[in-house]
């Protein structure tokens, strides 16, 4: 697996599920170049190491949202016999504790730098967001100053509206 193009690969593996950036236990596996069966294995193990905010077992109703949402191949992780495990952020961090292949090793720095690189991207557009919203909350309010000032300018502007027509002068010669 090439360099420039691990970062690109382990994007469009980090899922979104119960608030956490997650990736899934196949997905990890495929990317350290083991089995699923051992990734978990070698976690069952160390389950001390893996609290619920670093890995949790998606229930089957996350799971067929999530093949739904993103186009998982149900070919590849819908014909399990157990719902997969996925691990967020801390829980990547921690397999490297468990998995010490210098694959492992390596994988696991992509992925942490991939994770920064979103949280990242989250927090700019973020702060985008809330500039856009007081630019137009700053602009509405100039908006409604200025409607005031153009109606006031305005009717300075305009001449007075005449209610009554002016007499039409006589056509003709006076006789005095």
């Amino acid at each position: 697996m090439k360099n420039t193009q691990t970062p690109f690969i382990i994007e469009n593996k980090i899922f979104l599920i119960r608030g956490f950036k997650v990736m899934l236990d196949s997905d990890l596996a495929e990317l350290y170049g083991i089995t699923t069966y051992n990734l978990n294995k070698a976690v069952k193990r160390n389950m001390s190491r893996f609290p619920a905010d670093f890995m949790f077992q998606l229930s089957k109703e996350e799971f067929k949202n999530l093949i739904f949402q993103f186009g998982i191949s149900s070919l590849k992780h819908g014909g399990k016999r157990h719902l997969p495990f996925v691990f967020s952020e801390h829980g990547v961090t921690m397999l490297s504790s468990v998995l010490r292949s210098e694959r492992a090793v390596q994988m696991n720095i992509f992925i942490v730098r991939d994770f920064i690189k979103m949280r990242e991207l989250l927090s700019t557009h973020k702060d985008l967001a809330q500039k856009m919203a007081e630019l137009e909350r700053t602009q509405r309010e100039q908006g409604n100053q200025l409607s005031t000032v153009y109606s006031i300018v305005k009717q300075l502007v305009m001449k007075p509206v005449q209610t009554e027509l002016p007499k039409p002068k006589k056509i003709g010669f006076r006789k005095d």
